[in-house]
């Protein structure tokens, strides 16, 4: 089976005065603004590293979720969160890492079994295969 998904984006002008819009083929984004100012200095709007962020965040706690699936055991809940770093390096910027954080409440499942599933989750998610960059998980097994 082979599943194409698209993005797009639109850009006008320099880099640091230019503007560009971001959209996606289910219309969860539409023309949403993006540019220099959103991406390095903290103006509102869009940036690559926030959508990759939560492409991974999304993709991992689905992949978990089939994980646990496989050893019978079902979620009441599970919160990723996921950092993405954006570092200068010497030939430009490059994303670095992405950290993830989860906290899930998992009944009749102990912490050592959680966090070998987890880390099966981490390795196996589509995004992280994707990713060329320090993949680091933090699990909490809640309650």
């Amino acid at each position: 089976m082979k599943i194409n998904r698209s993005g797009s984006a639109v850009w006008s002008g320099g880099l640091k005065d230019g503007k560009g819009t971001i959209s996606t083929q289910s219309g969860a984004l539409d023309a949403y603004p993006y540019g220099f100012a959103t991406r390095f200095e903290g103006v509102p709007g869009s940036n690559p590293e926030e959508l990759i962020a939560a492409a991974h965040a999304s993709c991992f706690t689905m992949a978990l979720s089939l994980i646990l699936g496989e050893a019978g055991l079902t979620a009441e809940k599970m919160e990723t969160s996921a950092v993405v770093t954006l570092e200068k390096q010497d030939e430009g910027f490059a994303v670095t890492a992405s950290h993830l954080t989860l906290k899930a409440t998992i009944p009749g499942t102990d912490d050592a079994t959680f966090q070998e599933l987890a880390a099966k989750a981490k390795a196996g998610c589509p995004i992280s295969k994707l990713l060329k960059a320090d993949i680091s998980l933090e699990a909490e097994l809640l309650g």
